[in-house]
């Protein structure tokens, strides 16, 4: 063979895995925002991969961290787009969603919110979404009923009920309008407490305290979610017992949850995003809604609490923390 077809051959040989790799396609790109602090994602990444994406095979996952200050939300949106994500994953507070579609009507967005979606302006229905919106709802708002008779189990005669909640989070005003009818309706007395940093915690116990709060209840919120051990702390110290959304709270020393499981709405999250990631329109998936909701109860709280759970309640409880 002669020298020449010799580089020439040799110069094709090494020319192929190159054009070969630029041919390969992009791996897309999720953009996830949270609108709390970073915590764990291995709900969305199990709900990922069962849609067949597994995080650095077949995608990557920008994370975003609002760390509890809504403010900051716009700017992240902003920096998403602008890496040209494939689509948008919120988690936590109603904001994060309501900022990532105020930004963009062309980039799909996958939420996760304790929201009415359609009350807030989320999504056109429940069944069909329309436009590039849709995702979960965990329908916290709807289960503070069930929360307060909780109470009225625990603690019969309490006569004023506290109400825990950031005046920031869109949720707030229409979960007092439905306490408020509830405190109508059962001759006892809300009083809300506003709480936006930890330094307000500490002011909203207090005020419970003075206003001889009997029992209090927590609004769904990233900053109130995030500080669950410092609300079960202030609650046993101020011998307050609460109930709350999720059993986060219990699990850091509170009293009692009801309500929806967080990680398996993220497993659905994670589901939608990796449906959206194959071609499906977010428009046409409807908004997914809990069918299951567990009862978690902390026995040590309770006894800390002076407070005695009945047998039933503890026979239909999930989970019993002892």
């Amino acid at each position: 063979m002669r020298r020449r077809q010799f580089i020439t051959l040799l110069g094709g040989a090494v020319a192929w895995p190159i054009t070969a790799r630029a041919q390969q396609p992009r791996m897309p790109v999720l953009g996830y925002l949270s609108s709390g602090s970073a915590g764990p994602v291995e709900g969305f990444r199990r709900g990922l991969a069962e849609g067949g994406y597994v995080e650095g095979r077949d995608v990557k996952i920008e994370y975003r961290w609002a760390d509890n200050r809504y403010d900051r939300l716009p700017a992240l949106v902003a920096d998403l787009i602008r890496r040209e994500v494939a689509a948008i994953v919120t988690v936590g507070a109603v904001n994060a969603a309501l900022t990532a579609k105020e930004a963009t009507r062309t980039i799909p967005i996958v939420f996760q919110v304790n929201s009415d979606p359609v009350q807030v302006g989320l999504v056109a229905s429940l069944s069909r979404p329309g436009a590039n919106v849709t995702g979960v709802t965990n329908i916290s708002r709807e289960l503070l009923g069930k929360r307060v008779e909780l109470i009225r189990e625990l603690v019969p005669r309490a006569t004023a009920i506290g109400f825990l909640v950031n005046p920031d989070n869109p949720n707030t005003a229409p979960s007092v309008q439905e306490l408020e009818t509830l405190a109508r309706a059962g001759g006892w007395r809300l009083q809300i407490a506003p709480a936006r940093n930890e330094a307000e915690l500490g002011a909203a116990f207090a005020k419970f305290k003075e206003n001889k709060t009997e029992a209090f209840l927590t609004g769904t919120d990233a900053f109130i979610g995030a500080s669950a051990p410092t609300i079960a702390a202030l609650a046993t110290s101020y011998a307050i017992p609460g109930i709350h959304a999720v059993r986060e709270f219990v699990d850091a020393g509170g009293l009692a949850s009801y309500g929806a499981s967080s990680t398996e709405a993220h497993r659905q999250v994670g589901i939608y995003a990796a449906r959206i990631l194959k071609g499906e329109k977010p428009g046409d998936l409807p908004v997914i809604q809990p069918t299951k909701f567990e009862l978690v109860i902390n026995l040590k709280t309770a006894k800390a609490l002076g407070l005695t759970i009945p047998l039933t309640l503890q026979y239909a409880a999930d989970e019993v923390i002892e």
